[in-house]
């Protein structure tokens, strides 16, 4: 979902967010508001690490454990999936509530998440069929490969190659 997306009837998915926790009877409080907009204000999915960095970086610093319950809280209500990258790491992203949804390719060497959309190949995932005795619910595809930095320093003699910043 592109950060700050409407959602049906014009609102934010923060907005739809706040709705949907308070009707469900979740308490507000500050931890819920920063991850909530942290996640509204991202292009792809962040880890939990990442919104307690994110929210020191933007002078509203959250806990380790705070960040996990709020993902985790928004997780069971289905505002947010949880991705496996394969690195054992999982990272949340908001979730569309009109089922607008993206992939993501994964840099091998430095581990950059870029998100990104083909309406052909999302034709095609929604046109297989599952196996005998299984209904699709969901479906992910993570490509790998690597970056247009890490790519240009594989071919840089080793003096000359320079870490990703």
């Amino acid at each position: 979902m592109s950060p700050s997306a409407p959602c049906p009837g014009g609102r934010s998915w923060a907005a739809h967010a706040g709705e949907t926790l308070s009707r469900a009877g979740h308490r507000s409080g500050a931890a819920r508001a920063v991850v909530v907009q942290m996640l509204d204000a991202s292009a792809c999915c962040l880890s939990a690490q990442e919104v307690v960095d994110r929210s020191r970086a933007a002078q509203h610093p959250i806990g380790v454990a705070s960040a996990y319950r709020v993902l985790e809280q928004l997780h069971s209500l289905h505002l947010v999936r949880r991705i496996d990258l394969g690195d054992g790491l999982a990272r949340y992203e908001a979730l569309s509530p009109d089922g607008e949804r993206h992939h993501h390719v994964v840099c091998v060497e430095c581990g950059r998440v870029v998100p990104f959309e083909d309406h052909r190949l999302e034709s095609a995932l929604s046109a297989a069929s599952a196996p005998p005795g299984f209904s699709l619910i969901e479906h992910d595809v993570v490509l790998r490969g690597r970056c247009a930095h890490c790519s240009r320093d594989l071919l840089l003699p080793p003096a000359q190659a320079v870490s990703p910043a």
